[in-house]
């Protein structure tokens, strides 16, 4: 099975460079039916330029605290010199919705 993501275009860069292999997303409805060897079609929300990957992996967490304490930095989409920190999802996902749905860090690897 195909998903298809958009991305920003930062985390998409990352993820073409191999650098980002998480991608965290709420555990709602849409993102709860991906499973591991379905495929992901991220789309860069700016150029439209499109990115397959194949899902290696799915963990799942209650929140993204969790999720960053099992995860490394870079592989969350940070770069060194950056300071990981979970409230940056608070940009993306209000708190309620976290707290209702839960979160994934869905393993990735280019195709």
């Amino acid at each position: 099975m195909t998903h298809y993501l958009n991305l920003w275009p930062n985390p998409f860069k990352m993820i073409k460079l191999g650098i980002k292999t998480i991608e965290m997303r709420l555990n709602d409805e849409k993102r709860s039916l991906i499973k591991i060897g379905d495929n992901i079609e991220f789309e860069n929300k700016e150029t439209h330029e499109k990115l397959t990957c194949v899902v290696t992996n799915i963990y799942k967490y209650a929140n993204f605290e969790e999720l960053y304490k099992h995860h490394n930095k870079s592989s969350l989409g940070y770069f060194d010199n950056e300071e990981a920190k979970p409230s940056d999802m608070n940009l993306y996902y209000p708190q309620e919705r976290i707290d209702h749905y839960g979160v994934l860090g869905i393993e990735i690897r280019k195709i």
